[in-house]
Formats: structure tokens, C-alpha cells, sequence
């Protein structure tokens, strides 16, 4: 139900911040501790969404089968995973440092507040973008409890991303968005210029790549993988030029999950070699 394989699309980035707040040397012990920390946060996140949104996923046709709605398991077993998770994070958070745990209410605000966003603004995409955001950000007070200007364009450079490729995904629901009168910014401005807008986001995204490897003084292998990065970007909208949907799940999925385990390998490799 939680789908543990789009973790892919945050864990990376909260290790690039902890390989710059370590300056590429993490204990193990606090990449255990981030990876736990990162793994119930997640969890939760989805988990809440997938509660709060059963009634809507059971009418729309793209979601109804979804394990709730289709009814594979319960809506209480849901809650106890959320409540299960999120002592995960803060007996995590709890063990990296004090900063990181006083900080973690706050983190658990944006994940679960996300999920009602779509109901009152079509900046909803953004709102996803500010969670994952937190990611990278996080997982450098993880190392370094006084945050630096790179995180924080690395943080930027995860919003516009995730914002962009969200606006994409929801392309897919836009008949089914104005219907129930949901927001989304492809119900509201359009197919057309949803993409337009995807699109910038994902340049200001790879400008943000590139900025960081500045701030980080990169070595050429950095820009290597920067290089991919916007290059799988470019396909990514490739792929749905002409304003066709049909490759939405492998522009969403595949191409973004390849961009995120690409900066983790710039930022690691510019560290170790």
C-alpha cells in the first residue's frame, strides 16, 4: 500500500545532505539512524494519505484498487501503522541530535498536512515539493546542526523538482479533479500549460544542481551526473511532448527515480575520489 519503492524519490537526497554536513564522511551509525528516521517519516506519510483519501481513490478509476479501497486491509490497520511510523521517526530523530528532534514536529506537520491541500489550493504540488524538500535539508543538521546555504539550495532544487514531476502525474486525473472538485494546477490552468509550467520548474531544478555544485567547490564528476540529471529531464518531457499521457507512469517513475540516485552518486563520488 505505502509503495516503499517511491522512497527512492526522497532517501537519496536526505544522504546527500548528510554526506555535506559530513563533508563525505557519515558515521554509520547516523546513516542507520537517517535511513530509519526517513523510512517511518515516509511511511507515515503515505499511509495518512492513502486513510484520508480512501473515499476519493474508491471513486476515481485510476485508484480504485488501491489496497484500502479495494478493501486488502482495513482502515485500522492503516492507523496503526501511522502511529507505529511516526514513533519510528521521533525515537530516531530522538537519537540523532537535539536540533533534529525538536525539529521533528515540524517535519511531521508537512507530511501529514499535504494530504489536505488538494481540497482548498492548486498549489497542492507545492505543498508535496515543501515535504520532500525537508529531505535534504534534514539529513544535513543530521550531521551538522547549523544549516549552510547549500542544503538549502539543494532543498530548492528538491521542491521545483517534485512540484514539476507532481504537476505531471496529475495530468492524469484532470476530468476526474474538476468532477469532485478537487484542485490541481492541470484542473485549473490546464494540460498545455501544466506542462509549460513542469518544465520551468524542472530548469530552475537543474540550475539549483549546478549552484550547489558551486557552493560544494564540485569536482568535474559532479557536473557529469549533473549533466545526466538534466538530461533525463529533458526526456522526461520528451516523452510527453505533444501533450500525450500515455508514458506519464515511466516519465513519473523511472526517470525520476534514475535523477535522484544520479545526485546521490555526484555528490558521494565528488567526496570519495
Amino acid at each position: 500500500m505505502v509503495k516503499f519503492e517511491h522512497t527512492i524519490f526522497a532517501l537519496p537526497f536526505a544522504f546527500i545532505g548528510l554526506l555535506i554536513g559530513s563533508a563525505g564522511r557519515p558515521d554509520f551509525k547516523t546513516v542507520l539512524l537517517v535511513l530509519a528516521a526517513m523510512t517511518g517519516a515516509r511511511t507515515a506519510a503515505m499511509g495518512f494519505n492513502r486513510l484520508i483519501d480512501a473515499s476519493i481513490d474508491a471513486k476515481n478509476p485510476r485508484t480504485q484498487n488501491r489496497a484500502l479501497p479495494a478493501g486488502l486491509i482495513s482502515k485500522t490497520g492503516v492507523a496503526s501503522l501511522i502511529v507505529i511510523s511516526l514513533a519510528v521517526f521521533f525515537a530516531s530523530a530522538f537519537a540523532i541530535n537535539e536540533v533534529c528532534f525538536i525539529l521533528s514536529p515540524l517535519a511531521v506537520f508537512l507530511l501529514l498536512f499535504y494530504s489536505y491541500t488538494k481540497r482548498f489550493t492548486s498549489l497542492s504540488h507545492f505543498a508535496l515539493g515543501l515535504t520532500l524538500a525537508v529531505s535534504p535539508s534534514a539529513g544535513y543538521l543530521a550531521a551538522n546542526t547549523v544549516l549552510t546555504l547549500a542544503p538549502l539550495v539543494l532543498s530548492a532544487a528538491v521542491l521545483t523538482w517534485v512540484a514539476g514531476f507532481d504537476i505531471i502525474y496529475a495530468c492524469q486525473d484532470i476530468d476526474f479533479d474538476k468532477k469532485e472538485k478537487l484542485y490541481s494546477l492541470p484542473a485549473v490552468a490546464g494540460l498545455g500549460r501544466s506542462l509549460i509550467y513542469s518544465r520551468l520548474l524542472h530548469f530552475f531544478t537543474v540550475s539549483c544542481f549546478i549552484l550547489l555544485g558551486y557552493l560544494i567547490a564540485a569536482r568535474p564528476v559532479y557536473y557529469f551526473f549533473v549533466a545526466m540529471c538534466a538530461a533525463l529531464l529533458i526526456y522526461e518531457h520528451f516523452l510527453l511532448r505533444g501533450s500525450n499521457l500515455k508514458n506519464v507512469n515511466a516519465a513519473f517513475f523511472n526517470v525520476n527515480g534514475s535523477v535522484s540516485i544520479a545526485m546521490f552518486f555526484a555528490v558521494l563520488l565528488n567526496y570519495w575520489i
